[in-house]
């Protein structure tokens, strides 16, 4: 197992386009990273340089407080598993998990017991003979992980490789994947544009967007307390709420006033009026989770929104609601009841503590 250290990582592709910059991460031995954000953020670039693949213009890789960087991929005691499993079609289960081993002259004895004992944390026992065409997709990401495991790295790297596989399969292999990593302890850094597989997968979560880092913590502190609108709305499912409007004081108290006046004003707990009502310009964001919400009737007072239900997606114990307030669009998370229709005007309690505030911008910086 390994210490991982990206020291200031920048990588340019060819054409002038910067994927990554200025990136800083430091992993503890046996961590589990995952590396998260929308599609070319620049997250596999990362992957790729610490393989070896991806020459970086400047900053440093650390393995353990050497610097490899000029180190070609093969001694850089790395495995990488890839998306596509990228396993050779003429060999068996056995040939491709033990190539490795073979080419570094390694003992049949020792690599016999090394893909067998990986074969057999992995199910894959009774398939070592077969080829990969006569495996499922599980199968195959199976072997692939084995292929992986058998070298005994100091650092797992994992580009997304969940993502070919049906959601039932996703969820099982998602099980896997932890209770290997528990099992083994080695240093792993997993990239998936899944936040679902982030949450659930990582002891820390980089969120990265536009080839930099928004935010680096614990899941649920990430979940909870986002750094910014872009982690807030990218982290959470579904997306966050956001509503464009300004802060005004009324004698003690403060509130937010939405874009749209029609829809009336939303109180902003005392914890925070004194530092949000002190805004200049008053602008700002409110946002709020789709869980955030709990059905009512509608004109119940304070914090109770009336608005119109649009679309009734059933998802069995809960249902997402799909709504219009004010003009503005509004997705709520609540249990589910069959009484609701399309067209139907309802009231939304709203739990005013889990409101978050942003600067009103697409970065915007929680208040």
């Amino acid at each position: 197992m390994a210490t991982l250290t990206l020291d200031h990582l920048r990588v340019t592709y060819p054409n002038g386009v910067v994927a990554v910059r200025d990136f800083s991460l430091e992993v503890a031995d046996g961590e589990f990273v995952v590396l998260v954000g929308p599609s070319g953020c620049g997250k596999s670039t990362v992957l790729r340089s610490i393989a070896g693949l991806e020459p970086a213009d400047s900053g440093r890789i650390l393995l353990d407080g050497r610097a490899v960087n000029d180190l070609a991929p093969g001694d850089r005691d790395v495995a990488m598993v890839f998306q596509n499993y990228a396993l050779y079609p003429h060999m068996s289960v056995y040939k491709n998990m033990s190539l490795a081993l073979r080419l570094r002259g390694m003992p049949k004895p020792d690599t016999d017991m090394r893909v067998r004992d990986a074969a057999a944390s992995l199910g894959l026992s009774d398939l070592l003979d077969r080829k990969p065409g006569e495996l499922s997709g599980g199968q195959r990401q199976r072997v692939a992980l084995g292929r992986a495991i058998v070298r005994e790295p100091r650092v797992f790297l994992f580009d997304e490789p969940l993502s070919n596989l049906d959601a039932r399969l996703r969820g099982s292999m998602r099980a896997e994947l932890k209770s290997l990593h528990q099992r083994l302890r080695t240093t792993s850094i997993y990239v998936t544009h899944d936040q679902e597989e982030a949450m659930t997968l990582g002891d820390r979560v980089v969120v990265m967007n536009k080839g930099e880092i928004q935010q680096v913590g614990a899941p649920l502190d990430i979940y909870a307390q986002p750094t910014n609108r872009f982690v807030a709305g990218f982290v959470g499912t579904p997306p966050m709420n956001f509503f464009e409007g300004s802060v005004t004081r009324d004698g003690a108290s403060a509130w937010f006033v939405p874009a749209n006046p029609a829809a009336g004003r939303f109180p902003i707990p005392a914890s925070k009026a004194h530092s949000l009502a002190n805004r200049s310009p008053p602008a700002i964001t409110l946002g709020l989770r789709p869980q955030a919400f709990q059905v009512t009737a509608p004109g119940g007072g304070t914090g109770v929104w009336a608005v119109t239900v649009r679309v009734v997606e059933p998802l069995g114990e809960s249902m997402d609601l799909i709504c219009d307030w004010f003009g503005q669009p509004l997705r709520a998370r609540v249990t589910a009841d069959p009484t609701i229709r399309p067209g139907q005007t309802i009231g939304l309690l709203v739990d005013e503590p889990r409101a978050l505030w942003f600067n009103p911008d697409e970065f915007g910086a929680t208040l």
